[in-house]
């Protein structure tokens, strides 16, 4: 029962069994979580924090409540944020326990008040406005860091959601204000001197010391007790002839975005690349309905074709297809070309006309867009690191008090020593990160956490959990062209090899309970798969 004016719900307890979970759904459209962990009960806003979803949907596994859109991890008593991609826990609310049923108060909020009184002596600089960098300053925070807090990005955006960028953002859906992370005042909230538009120019790392150069040459040093370095990722430019010309983009940042939208109006838009960048722009420009049209290339003949089989890939060319995006496919460029221009012509730019292929095709483009992979920025790191990621142990640690995180970080998880690029995994980074610096050993190690990332294309979500080195070795349920399936992948076709990874679209829950089961160790193997293991079912009798 529910009052929406008084906001009380009344459960009886049989509602619940030990160790579940349950959601209410309110008449003003806000959900309330209850969950059970022997006789204590637990009330909170059951939306995830990060995009809304209902919690209640998604699964109890052991003491944690897990999203069933980004994987989110709350914990079951208390709501803390145990796993990204949310960056707070859980609001919690008072409870009554009337015998055979709780009430729950929705106005009667529990405020967790952290007083900053840690480390109050000391400074932290983080050098990197991403996903890695925000999340070390703003756990450092939520913890109880008293100490100063320097972030220094060569952006001139404060933090905000990169992943948003080629979804909703270029889609049209969303402002740049709303991908601000942590909103507008964040820095300003959690006394972080946020400098924008600097560059740190090199990196001692025996003396945990930074260079900044600024416009005019000039450098200065600064020492931090903590060092943490989380520069990123670039775009690759291939050694087309005609990259530079003007109308050539690529989209790693929110000017990127931004230029991409206000130019791509009424153009011939070519994008040059298939994985899931490449992919999220068809989607996003097809969907903001602005271009005069849409044409993808791709060296081979599928899309995101190390990451999902032939048949899935197959689904999601006839889903953009049907969306109006032509695809060239086995194509290779050599060239993109410049536009002649008249002689008496004022312009003095160098402009796109189209693309040249290696089998003599051209095809006509106003805009070209590269989405042909990223490079991690490790040069600060040269001079102790190889370029394919800086060696760094499960605490993202290089020497005592210096981190490096995110895109540039080649780290221990629960799959191996990996250099991931993913939103989710650079969160990660700053969970860990914030939790050595605090000396915390309740917060997981990288080595306890796997990978995830969703792509989303016309309004569906295509998640995918854990890591494999190819698709080729999948078992696949469901049908991909009705956009319901989830395929499992293993790096060989042994009876006994277990899944390291697994996709899906429209079967979120099978992907929660994959992704629990892997990170626990026990990931079914090829024989109990094919044999109807239930994924669902296990995964509830592992976490009792």
């Amino acid at each position: 029962m529910s009052n929406a004016t008084i906001k009380t719900v009344t459960i009886s307890k049989a509602d619940i069994p030990s160790g579940g979970m349950k959601s209410y759904k309110q008449d003003d459209d806000s959900i309330i979580l209850i969950t059970r962990d022997e006789d204590k009960f637990s009330a909170f806003d059951g939306k995830c924090p990060h995009a809304g979803a209902d919690l209640g949907s998604g699964l109890r596994c052991g003491n944690r409540v897990v999203c069933p859109w980004h994987h989110a991890s709350f914990d079951s008593q208390d709501g803390t944020l145990l796993e990204p991609i949310a960056i707070e826990g859980l609001t919690r609310y008072e409870l009554t326990d009337d015998g055979d049923s709780v009430t729950v108060t929705t106005s009667a909020k529990i405020n967790k008040s952290i007083e900053k009184d840690k480390l109050i002596d000391t400074h932290t600089i983080i050098v990197g406005g991403g996903g890695a960098g925000f999340m070390t300053a703003h756990q450092l925070r939520q913890t109880g860091y008293g100490g100063k807090i320097t972030l220094i990005s060569a952006d001139e955006s404060a933090p905000y959601n990169r992943p948003l960028l080629s979804k909703a953002f270029l889609a049209g859906k969303m402002d740049a204000e709303k991908l601000l992370l942590g909103g507008a005042d964040w820095a300003s909230n959690n006394n972080i001197e946020l400098r924008l538009n600097q560059t740190v120019s090199a990196v001692l790392p025996n003396e945990r010391t930074i260079v900044i150069e600024n416009k005019n040459g000039q450098s200065t040093q600064q020492t931090a007790d903590f060092l943490v370095v989380a520069t990123g990722a670039q775009p690759k430019i291939p050694p087309f002839k005609g990259a530079e010309l003007d109308g050539v983009y690529t989209l790693r940042s929110m000017d990127d975005a931004k230029l991409i939208k206000a130019t791509s109006h009424d153009q011939r838009v070519v994008i040059v690349g298939t994985g899931f960048i490449g992919m999220e722009v068809a989607s996003a420009l097809a969907q903001a309905g602005t271009t005069a049209s849409i044409t993808v290339i791709g060296q081979g003949n599928r899309v995101m074709g190390n990451i999902v089989s032939e048949t899935v890939s197959n689904a999601l060319i006839k889903l953009h297809e049907e969306n109006g995006i032509r695809f060239v496919f086995d194509a290779s460029v050599t060239e993109i070309v410049e536009l002649e221009q008249a002689d008496d012509s004022e312009n003095n730019f160098s402009r796109v006309s189209g693309i040249k292929l290696a089998n003599g095709e051209s095809i006509d483009a106003d805009i070209v867009i590269l989405g042909t992979g990223v490079a991690p920025r490790t040069q600060l790191f040269e001079e102790v690191n190889a370029p394919d990621g800086v060696q760094v142990d499960s605490h993202l640690q290089l020497r005592d008090g210096v981190y490096a995180l995110g895109d540039i970080a080649k780290a221990t998880n629960q799959m191996g020593r990996l250099r991931i690029e993913h939103w989710r995994v650079a969160l990660q980074h700053g969970l860990v990160t914030a939790a050595v610096i605090m000396n915390d050993d309740t917060v997981d190690s990288l080595e306890a956490r796997i990978p995830f990332f969703w792509t989303m294309q016309y309004g569906k979500s295509l998640r995918y959990s854990g890591h494999a080195a190819t698709p080729d070795h999948g078992i696949l349920f469901g049908s991909p062209d009705t956009l319901d399936y989830i395929e499992y992948y293993f790096a060989d076709d042994a009876d006994e090899r277990r899944a390291s990874a697994a996709s899906t679209l429209g079967r979120d829950k099978e992907l929660v309970a994959f992704s629990e089961l892997l990170r626990r160790g026990h990931a079914p193997t090829r024989a109990q798969i094919d044999a109807g293991f239930d994924i669902i079912d296990q995964a509830h009798a592992l976490s009792h």
